[in-house]
């Protein structure tokens, strides 16, 4: 191996030193030794993110990635963790997860939103009648609770107040609109035969 020291703190072409090495001088802002690292390393890289990625295009962008990255954060490599081709190796792993996981999120969005704006045909006969039946099965089982339970659970799910609202509303602490709630709650569920 040859000093890498020389010229300057600039790699010739024809100048042989260790990955670590031309890492540590990356780290230093030298760019001819960033060149020799890129030369040496970015077959391994990219075929790494290759197979993550399958598409050579998204491949490319995602190497590209990586060195910009390894050129940016070259400082934070550690020598005594591992090599330095481990460390770009794991700095294409988790950038080709990204673009997945990126890329997932993005069809799943999609997908979701095509969902969305599918018109589903509906019997709204049918639901108007369902919508009706559980309207009256929820006030048919309202009239089973206690007045002020009733008042509470009104002034929550109907008028869309909230606790300390309530409270205020009817001159009560919030405890106890607390406990009208949860006590309303649970008898409503017994009373509609809902089992949690």
């Amino acid at each position: 191996m040859l000093d890498v020291m020389g010229d300057g703190g600039e790699y010739g072409a024809a100048r042989a030193a260790t990955l670590e090495e031309l890492l540590a001088a990356t780290a230093a802002g030298d760019r001819g030794a960033f060149s020799l690292l890129y030369d040496q390393t970015a077959p391994r890289v990219f075929g790494l993110i290759r197979r993550l990625l399958v598409d050579a295009a998204q491949a490319e962008e995602v190497t590209q990635d990586v060195y910009l990255e390894a050129w940016q954060t070259a400082a934070r490599f550690d020598p005594a963790r591992g090599s330095a081709v481990t460390w770009l190796l794991t700095l294409a792993h988790r950038r080709a997860v990204d673009r997945v996981r990126a890329s997932q999120a993005s069809r799943e969005r999609d997908l979701k939103t095509g969902m969305r704006d599918l018109d589903v045909p509906v019997d709204e006969v049918s639901e108007t009648v369902e919508v009706r039946i559980e309207h009256e099965r929820v006030t048919g089982a309202l009239a089973g609770l206690s007045e002020v339970q009733r008042q509470c659970l009104s002034l929550a799910y109907y008028d869309g107040c909230s606790q300390s609202e309530i409270a205020s509303r009817l001159n009560v602490p919030l405890g106890t609109v607390k406990t009208r709630l949860r006590d309303g709650m649970i008898r409503l569920r017994e009373l509609l035969g809902v089992t949690t």
